[in-house]
């Protein structure tokens, strides 16, 4: 089913097992908040998805559908009032209308409330036990790269150049010195946002990852933490301009070359990884295995394990999805580029 005046390749995928009109009980309410409380707490740990998390319990198929449909609908009430076009107007009411707004609202509650709560425990683990905390986050990202890898129905000798390059570029974005600023400005803060929200696309990219590799996670979670509402509110604006423009744009990749995007992504997250190295200097400059060495090895593994375990249970909880749907590719369902 395609909207007025539009095609199938425009419009997000409908789900008919769901309706997005039909207000939920109260039980089924306070479930998805729960839900979202889940995927909101995940998105403050490096290298654990909150995409990966929304597949786990059933979340991920009616979020990027209604996200893609919300934006949709903002673009063609935009251009419809703009040039008085009712044909946009109509396209417009039809994305809204299948936007789940009944999963989208607990959902938001969750993940506010949990984000809230989770930054402020984050921050103090960052700021006193920096080694420890960077050590579990390696673990968890080194585990994560199993995802887009895996993902990668073949891999063939020439994708081994893409990666290496990736994997090179990452590593020397994230070796650069720190600028020196004490604070980052409102550009730094809005595309930071914008590119980290992308990570709701792909189940095993982490936003908070992302952040880090910026060198904004620990400014982000104290923004939070301390209620900044002014770099709060940067962060929303960058957010949703990453919504229109940079899922757009991934999911286009996701659709168009999948397995391109996938080969440059995973060397993109393994060059990254040395932002996580728990030993660096006040120039960034990467140092040898230091303090704590022990405690780091023991926090890396259980960091390691843990991603590992979610990404067990995301695949087994994909498989039964596919087992009852019949058609369903088991381990990747939901995941734009791989149907048909």
């Amino acid at each position: 089913m395609t909207s007025p005046g539009s095609t199938r390749a425009d419009a997000a995928p409908d789900l008919p097992t769901h309706d997005p009109a039909r207000r939920p009980g109260l039980w089924r309410f306070l479930l998805d908040v729960l839900r979202g409380a889940l995927v909101g707490s995940v998105e403050t740990v490096p290298g654990v998805s909150g995409g990966t998390v929304a597949l786990v319990v059933g979340l991920y198929d009616r979020l990027i559908a209604s996200l893609g449909h919300m934006v949709s609908g903002v673009k063609d009430w935009l251009i419809g009032t703009i040039r008085r076009d009712r044909s946009r107007a109509a396209r417009a009411a039809w994305n809204f209308r299948r936007v789940h707004w009944w999963t989208l609202l607990p959902v938001g509650i969750g993940m506010v409330v949990a984000l809230a709560v989770m930054a402020g425990i984050m921050s103090r683990l960052v700021e006193e036990h920096p080694v420890q905390t960077s050590a579990a986050f390696f673990g968890m990202v080194l585990a994560s790269l199993y995802v887009p890898f895996s993902m990668v129905s073949r891999w063939r000798l020439r994708d081994l150049p893409v990666t290496l390059a990736a994997f090179a570029a990452a590593f020397a974005l994230v070796s650069l010195p720190p600028s020196g600023a004490a604070e980052p400005n409102a550009l730094q803060i809005v595309l930071a946002a914008a590119v980290a929200v992308s990570a709701l696309i792909l189940p095993g990219l982490s936003g908070s990852f992302l952040l880090l590799t910026f060198g904004m996670y620990e400014v982000t979670l104290g923004a939070v933490r301390d209620r900044d509402f002014g770099y709060i509110g940067l962060f929303f604006l960058g957010a949703v301009l990453g919504m229109v423009t940079v899922i757009k744009g991934l999911q286009w990749l996701l659709e168009h070359h999948f397995h391109l995007t996938l080969v440059i992504l995973t060397g993109v997250m393994a060059g990254a990884l040395r932002a996580l190295w728990p030993w660096t200097g006040e120039d960034n400059a990467l140092q040898p295995v230091g303090e704590h060495a022990g405690a780091a090895l023991g926090w890396a593994i259980a960091g390691f394990l843990a991603v590992a375990l979610t990404i067990l249970v995301e695949r087994l909880a994909a498989r039964a999805a596919g087992r009852r749907a019949g058609s369903l590719d088991p381990g990747v369902s939901g995941l734009p580029g791989r149907a048909g």
